[in-house]
């Protein structure tokens, strides 16, 4: 009798150690999967891909050119970013961007030139999250086979709609970051500024339109101008001209022959490339001729904009790029239109940074060394 209630003691301890124990392993598993959903978070980028995030981003490798002017201006910062492109860096030091964030020129972009990357080296950088190019699907499996966290924001989901991309990249970036969302924001002060332009360039008869020329990338070797498929495209739709490569696909190789025929009445040179319109004025590049064009006589070539990055592409800075553009290719409708007073009131109102007039002006007077690509 003894020995079976001996017994019995003995079973009863096993069983009290072996229940709390059991119940430990189901809360750990319980916890680790609660951990799991409080910690990230699933969104869909511009791939159309589910992505699992970290809630807590605070290192951004960054693949895109222009994205990282747009971080600099969503975080009022420019410490989350690990890595940018060598060609975005270039702009930045040239323009607003390395001005108003000058930690932006200590970011690293020795590995990085954005269409391809070193992948141990980006290893090293450990970024939480990878910001690339989602049209390009070759760089998209490079990372993803690599174990990155890859968010893909498109260049051309939008049709090159340079305003339409915006805004979708600020949505993106808004659904990461929720706490500094800006959606509402950029999307009332660009809706603003596109009916505000419309409104105007559509009283212009067919007849009196601006036919216009981009300069994508121009040297003593090539002239690159923009297709229908490209962001030229949407500049002279948007600002109520005519581009007279419309015919042509995407960034276009041509020749001054075909330009003369054209005959632009102006020339728009992106921060691309290194000219400057006195460069066409004076035939300082190549052994072109341009004295022919009614641009270059009239002396109607401008350089686009550099705010925090280059203005031809997507950028923070695309509502006042519009209204500039717009101004300079028909400034009687709109000479009511103070440029400097207008970029100054944008950033403050959607980023709440204060430009000084000479910053204002600064994003008017594009410098060459702005073009390294």
């Amino acid at each position: 009798m003894k020995k079976w209630v001996k017994s019995l003691i003995t079973l009863l301890a096993i069983v009290t150690l072996v229940v709390p124990l059991a119940g430990c392993g189901s809360g750990n598993k319980s916890s680790a999967k609660s951990q799991s959903t409080t910690t990230s978070k699933t969104i869909t980028d511009e791939a159309g891909d589910k992505v699992q995030i970290p809630k807590k981003v605070n290192r951004i490798a960054v693949l895109v050119l222009p994205l990282p002017s747009f971080l600099a201006v969503f975080f009022n910062a420019t410490k989350k970013i690990v890595t940018m492109p060598q060609p975005s860096m270039a702009a930045a030091k040239n323009s607003l961007l390395s001005e108003l964030y000058p930690d932006i020129l200590k970011v690293n972009t020795k590995y990085n030139k954005g269409t391809d990357i070193n992948i141990e080296e980006l290893k090293k950088s450990k970024p939480d999250v990878v910001l690339y190019n989602a049209d390009d699907t070759h760089m998209k499996k490079k990372l993803l086979n690599a174990g990155f966290t890859a968010v893909g924001f498109s260049m051309s989901n939008w049709h090159y709609n340079a305003m339409e991309t915006q805004k979708h990249w600020i949505a993106l970036l808004s659904k990461m970051f929720p706490e500094n969302n800006k959606v509402k924001l950029v999307d009332d002060y660009s809706d603003k500024i596109t009916n505000l332009v419309q409104k105007r360039v559509k009283k212009i008869s067919p007849a009196q339109r601006q036919k216009v020329l981009f300069l994508f990338q121009y040297d003593n070797s090539m002239i690159v101008t923009s297709g229908k498929d490209n962001w030229g495209q949407y500049w002279a739709d948007a600002s109520g001209a005519i581009n007279v490569s419309k015919g042509l696909k995407g960034a276009a190789t041509v020749n001054m022959e075909q330009i003369y025929k054209w005959n632009p009445q102006r020339i728009f040179i992106t921060n691309f490339t290194t000219a400057q319109p006195a460069d066409l004025y004076n035939n300082t590049i190549g052994n072109y001729d341009w004295s022919k064009v009614a641009a270059v006589k009239n002396k109607k070539v401008s350089k686009m904009p550099l705010g925090m990055y280059r203005g031809y592409t997507p950028g923070a800075d695309t509502p006042v790029t519009l209204l500039w553009m717009a101004k300079t290719v028909y400034p009687d409708q709109f000479k009511d239109i103070n440029i400097l007073k207008e970029t100054k009131a944008y950033y403050k109102k959607v980023f709440n940074v204060t430009l000084t007039d000479q910053q204002a002006e600064k994003i008017f007077k594009a410098p060459s060394a702005a073009s390294a690509y």
